[in-house]
């Protein structure tokens, strides 16, 4: 994080003062390091260039996608996997290669599964057995597919972001034979070849001891069967720092630590190495993103709590409401001892609509100071809402001295533009 007070006690990202971003754009408003998001794609390219492997990487859109987001990512050579239309029409219009595309996703309707055979992306991740019979009967030529797999592997973390164990809408279940079901019914089609391997363990994941031994798992499965792939993709949900505790994915040694199971289990197996794909997506833009916000009501309860409310809310913030997620703020236009615990509370009409409970913030905030929530970069702007009318916040690259419009603030024009009258 390049999130820091300068000799001034101004706080700044990338040596900008975010206080000046605040007052020259508006608030709410969602800034990024863009050194800082291409410096996370390189490291995970100077990491799998260690290991020898042959290897693709591929941004997952839904953490943060726009159109210049998109082209980023192209630039820095990474692939994209989009689970919807609208992600899938993003990142054509901003002009990536459709054959570096992976299309995800437990229930793509027909129209998708059309458009994206029509466009041409890479392959599909197959999420079910019905979905293998839909791609076969729209397609005409060879499409490459990837079964996503259900291993079995829990990973430590929230219930409702855990994706890999048994009781989940995502993937198809080896214990249970559904992934046997998948390799049977995806030989027999007619236009299917299956590429690869998926699974997905979960979401802000720390270490690799899960990944490690689902990929053993897997690895095993394939041996048994007799089934050689091209392609492994071990997902993504590497995790990020949101508050002290917390501990960021180290991608140097982690991605050292699986390559060398795998080569090792590979080996064990005499099974020869397939491709290894990931998809990181909140662990290249999470840490690189800050929301910056106005504060305006206090309200001190004695002896109960002092809430401090902000601009925003759940509608560009919503992930300590759905999650309980916890974040770190720090005051934007001067930098004071943070000796006061206070609750940063949204201004919609939710009971619910918290940022953060027992924030650490100076005693002296008032109406008029700025805040910046730190560690925003993912899962907020791709989640955000108009709840309450409420409209989506502005977002900026911040990157040489220059801030750079990616998305432009919703108007209120456009908060009503398709309704009739």
């Amino acid at each position: 994080m390049t999130v820091k007070y300068n000799a001034s006690g101004e706080l700044t990202m990338n040596d900008m003062s975010l206080k000046t971003i605040a007052q020259s754009f508006g608030t709410p408003t969602i800034v990024y390091d863009e050194n800082q998001i291409r410096e996370q794609m390189r490291r995970y390219h100077r990491a799998f260039k260690e290991s020898g492997l042959a290897y693709n990487i591929s941004y997952a859109s839904k953490a943060f996608t726009c159109l210049q987001m998109v082209k980023l990512v192209a630039e820095e050579d990474l692939q994209l996997d989009v689970v919807s239309e609208g992600e899938l029409y993003t990142a054509l219009e901003a002009g990536f290669d459709a054959k570096k595309i992976h299309f995800h996703g437990n229930n793509k309707s027909k129209q998708e599964i059309r458009y994206a055979l029509e466009s041409g992306i890479g392959y599909f991740v197959i999420d079910s057995l019905e979905e293998i019979d839909l791609i076969d009967k729209y397609a005409n030529d060879t499409v490459n597919v990837v079964l996503r797999v259900n291993p079995g592997v829990e990973a430590h973390t929230h219930e409702f972001i855990q994706t890999g164990q048994e009781d989940s809408k995502f993937g198809l279940s080896i214990r249970y034979g559904l992934a046997d079901q998948a390799i049977d019914k995806i030989t027999q089609s007619n236009h299917l070849y299956l590429k690869g391997i998926h699974f997905h363990i979960g979401s802000q994941i720390e270490g690799t001891e899960a990944m490690i031994e689902t990929a053993k798992i897997v690895l095993n499965w394939l041996k048994e069967q007799q089934i050689e792939v091209e392609l492994l993709n071990l997902g993504g949900g590497f995790g990020i720092k949101y508050v002290d505790g917390d501990q960021s994915f180290p991608i140097e040694e982690g991605i050292a630590e699986i390559t060398t199971a795998i080569k090792t289990i590979a080996h064990e197996l005499s099974y020869p190495l397939p491709e290894i794909g990931i998809e990181p997506g909140r662990s290249i833009v999470g840490e690189a993103g800050v929301t910056l916000y106005e504060v305006g009501t206090i309200k001190d309860i004695p002896n109960v709590n002092k809430y401090v409310s902000i601009d925003g809310g759940m509608s560009d913030h919503i992930r300590t409401a759905l999650y309980g997620a916890q974040y770190e703020a720090l005051l934007v236009n001067r930098h004071e001892e943070a000796n006061d615990t206070v609750t940063i509370a949204g201004k919609l009409c939710e009971s619910g609509d918290i940022i953060i409970k027992d924030a650490k913030l100076p005693s002296s905030v008032k109406r008029g100071d700025y805040l910046a929530i730190l560690s925003t970069g993912a899962y907020h702007y791709s989640m955000a809402s108009n709840y309450n009318q409420m409209q989506k916040p502005s977002v900026f690259f911040l990157k040489d001295g220059k801030a750079r419009e990616v998305i432009k603030r919703q108007s209120l024009r456009q908060l009503i533009i398709n309704d009739t009258k």
